[in-house]
């Protein structure tokens, strides 16, 4: 049974800004190493950045909690398969959030907007 969506939508020139504005500092806060390694091999980092921010915000909004102290960025992970299937991995506190949880996730993105979309269903 569904028991929570979640969805996103984020201005890639935005996200630009930002990573512009406060480089590492952003990056690390908001990102997993693995995460910037994907990303910083990209021709549009900033797109790749953004679907990942975008898949985050989806899914604290998909569990209901928003952002809590329950709810830590570099908890969520946005991993993708060889086939380009994104999801998470989730770790440490966050992970009790998704416990007896099944998670699934969409991105997609444009020149201009990267968009995310969760769907929880209860195990």
């Amino acid at each position: 049974m569904i028991c929570g969506v979640g969805i996103d939508l984020v201005d890639v020139e935005r996200m630009e800004r930002l990573l512009e504005r406060w480089g590492e500092r952003a990056v690390a806060r908001l990102f997993t190493p693995s995460e910037i390694r994907h990303c910083r091999g990209k021709v549009n980092r900033a797109e790749c950045f953004a679907a990942r921010f975008a898949a985050k915000e989806a899914l604290a909004k998909a569990l209901g909690h928003g952002w809590c102290e329950h709810f830590r960025w570099l908890d969520v992970e946005v991993v993708t398969d060889r086939a380009g299937k994104p999801s998470f991995v989730i770790s440490g506190i966050t992970r009790e959030l998704v416990l007896q949880k099944r998670v699934f996730l969409s991105m997609t993105h444009i020149k201009s907007h990267s968009a995310a979309i969760v769907v929880t269903e209860e195990c």
